[in-house]
């Protein structure tokens, strides 16, 4: 399998995983009306994360690198101070919690997110998620694209 199919293999699967826990009727909080919580099946399998929580992590200094998330991502997660780190606001939430625990267990490298992500705990990795996720985009995509 080339690298290309693998990759478009994975982004379908987390799409597809981020659409069925989006629009199932029996999560909760989707019906809940609270801004604050998000349904608690997550294809990452974390529970369910809190806004509120995930801007107070997301602008709390790490020990390891002295630096937090909006440090590093910018305000909202659109302003990164380096090119090549990206934006986080706007994403998908559970593509965000699974990058994050993959940081955290060593199987995605990066030295500076390795080392923010290793003590973090599956709550703060879903509610850094979510807050994140709830960040307006300014992300684009291939929508309209020609070949």
């Amino acid at each position: 399998m080339t690298k290309s199919r693998l990759y478009a293999g994975v982004i379908a699967t987390v799409l597809l995983a981020a659409l069925a826990t989006g629009c199932s009727p029996d999560s909760e909080g989707a019906e809940s009306g609270d801004a604050n919580t998000v349904p608690t099946s997550s294809s990452a399998g974390l529970p369910s994360g809190n806004i509120v929580a995930g801007e107070e992590r997301a602008t709390t200094k790490g020990a390891a690198t002295g630096q937090s998330c909006i440090d590093c991502h910018g305000v909202n997660g659109n302003a990164p101070i380096d090119p090549s780190y990206p934006k986080l606001g706007g994403q998908y939430a559970d593509y965000l919690a699974y990058a994050l625990q993959t940081y955290r267990d060593g199987t995605r490298e990066h030295p500076l997110m390795a080392a923010q992500a290793q003590n973090l705990t599956d709550q703060q990795i879903a509610d850094l998620s979510v807050w994140f996720a709830s960040r307006p985009s300014e992300l684009t995509d291939l929508h309209g694209a020609h070949q």
